[in-house]
């Protein structure tokens, strides 16, 4: 006769032994709009693009886009990347970053007569021209970002020394002088924070009543939804992800958002590899968003990640829809 295992001689039954801990619930809210937006997909297209056409490699001067993820997936892909025109071989194509260059960029790739795209977003060109058109006015231009920014880099580079002046707060824009108050435009960089922005040119307009603003707000549609979409769900959030780099300018305003509507447990992570599981703790409420220049891939991973540890029922929450999309060059589409 064969002997029974001891569990079941002990009257115990064998899957006692086998049952494990249930997972916590947690209850995930989804931002949306969130991740890509229309200049970032553009840029990326065109760098895969440009590899298809001239063959690899194809040189980008600087990041394409601020997310690693999508770099080394480009790189994987043919692109190299690089600090200045210096490093590009005179017989390779090279393409210049979603941020805008200075114009001393092109002249100089013109100059040793290379192949280059402008990946440059169509709403950072924007701004160029803006402030293009009051320098021919003569008025002076006072540009609202972050110093060392590359989009701040290359937008006043579009100008001569002096014609731009750089404001970072509002601080900075209480104690600024111009020459001459009546001849003065301000403009900013595409990706700050809404509320930050307001508050500054509320102060320059109430130092300098006459200075004149863009016919339309510079801060990108992209960055307006989803930092809007942030404050819709901060409040009813324990603790919120963002996921993105750390050198993107958008992702840092929207932890910043979460923290100043609701949420203050925020951080930025650049993908679930990265989340610090102790961190999140206790919480029952976990708001997720992207930045615009991280794919959707990510966000998914990260949601996995939860799966595996939490019992996960994920709510989407929608502020707008987005149906942006921008052309790409004549050149590689042609």
């Amino acid at each position: 006769m064969a002997r029974r295992p001891a569990s079941e001689r002990a009257g115990i039954p064998l899957n006692v032994f086998f049952m494990t801990t249930p997972k916590k619930p947690l209850t995930i809210l989804l931002a949306s709009p969130r991740g890509f937006c229309a200049g970032v997909d553009r840029a990326i297209q065109i760098v895969e693009r440009a590899i298809e056409r001239y063959g690899r490699p194809v040189y980008v001067r600087h990041e394409i886009v601020h997310n690693r993820f999508v770099v080394e997936n480009l790189e994987a892909k043919g692109a190299i990347f690089v600090d200045e025109l210096d490093e590009v071989p005179d017989d390779r194509p090279v393409v210049f970053s979603a941020h805008g260059v200075p114009k001393s960029v092109p002249a100089e790739a013109g100059r040793r007569n290379l192949l280059y795209v402008d990946a440059t977003c169509p709403l950072v060109s924007k701004v160029h021209r803006e402030s293009e058109r009051h320098a021919a006015s003569g008025r002076t231009v006072i540009l609202i970002g972050h110093a060392g920014h590359p989009e701040v880099i290359g937008t006043m580079g579009q100008l001569p020394p002096g014609v731009v002046l750089l404001v970072e707060d509002v601080e900075q824009a209480e104690q600024i002088e111009v020459a001459d108050p009546l001849n003065l435009a301000y403009a900013t960089q595409t990706t700050l924070s809404v509320d930050d922005t307001t508050e500054i040119v509320a102060a320059l307009r109430r130092r300098f009543p006459a200075i004149q603003g863009p016919k339309l707000e510079d801060i990108c549609y992209a960055t307006t939804n989803r930092q809007a979409a942030v404050k819709a769900i901060a409040g009813r959030c324990d603790a919120l992800v963002v996921i993105g780099a750390p050198n993107s300018s958008n992702s840092m305003r929207l932890v910043e958002v979460a923290a100043n509507y609701g949420c203050a447990r925020s951080r930025l992570v650049q993908r679930a590899a990265d989340m610090d599981w102790d961190w999140l703790g206790d919480a029952g409420r976990l708001g997720i968003t992207a930045g615009a220049s991280a794919p959707e891939l990510l966000v998914d991973e990260l949601i996995e990640a939860c799966r595996a540890r939490y019992e996960v029922t994920v709510e989407e929450v929608r502020t707008t829809e987005e149906s942006v999309v921008f052309k790409l060059p004549r050149a590689l589409v042609a």
